[in-house]
């Protein structure tokens, strides 16, 4: 079991060797990972990091989510305009 404090999103992109991972929680976290567990993976531990930063630089740290969810989607496709 992935146990996180915070929620995470992996999107899967148009290549199929790469997902992106983001947490809603966290502002200005993200990540890339070449399959679901490698994001997970990356997410547990670049979540650490990046907290230790946000301390380092005494920026505000999010609490905790009480209620962490993992989501895995389809990245958003930006429509195209016709004019």
């Amino acid at each position: 079991m992935i146990e996180l404090k915070y929620s995470l999103v992996i999107e899967a992109t148009e290549d199929p060797n790469f997902f992106a991972f983001y947490s809603p929680d966290i502002e200005g976290f993200t990540g890339v990972g070449h399959s679901i567990e490698d994001c997970l993976y990356k997410a547990k531990w670049g979540m650490e990091e990046h907290l230790s930063l946000l301390k380092a630089r005494k920026l505000p740290v999010p609490k905790p989510n009480p209620n962490p969810k993992i989501v895995i989607q389809n990245a958003h496709k930006k429509l195209k305009r016709v004019v």
